[in-house]
């Protein structure tokens, strides 16, 4: 009886824990930082589905310009994603780090995004993209 229990408190627990992760919204945070050892972090990401973080550049429009960089996502609760940079960026320059999906693209686990295409494309929820920009230093 104790193992019956026992058992239906531990699937409780999981599903539980599991409906959790789920309802968390998407988002990134990060701050401005150091770059200069030719990587960039989040202190947390959260995706709805395994994906990408995938850091742009951009300036004072806002508007997501080439990728630079980019790291795996798990879904659900990402800590300390670091990407590594593909390209120089220097200090003073604006960098925004995006959720991408994992969808469309010929293989999972190859991130396939070039701009303006769907392939690996950025989610957005309610038609909003699910990004912070911060300013390297």
């Amino acid at each position: 009886m104790k193992i019956q229990a026992l058992a239906a408190a531990l699937a409780v627990t999981a599903t539980t824990a599991f409906a959790a992760s789920h309802s968390m919204a998407p988002m990134v945070e990060a701050a401005d930082q150091d770059v200069s050892n030719g990587v960039v972090s989040a202190t947390k990401v959260v995706a709805p589905a395994n994906g990408w973080m995938v850091v742009h550049r951009t300036d004072a429009e806002m508007k997501p310009g080439p990728v630079v960089g980019y790291a795996p996502l798990r879904m659900g609760e990402n800590m300390d994603v670091a990407a590594i940079l593909q390209e120089e960026v220097a200090s003073g320059d604006m960098l925004m780090l995006m959720v991408h999906s994992e969808d469309g693209g010929m293989s999972t686990g190859v991130f396939e995004y070039t701009l303006g295409a769907t392939e690996d494309g950025p989610i957005k929820p309610d038609g909003n993209l699910v990004m912070t920009t911060i300013t390297a230093q």
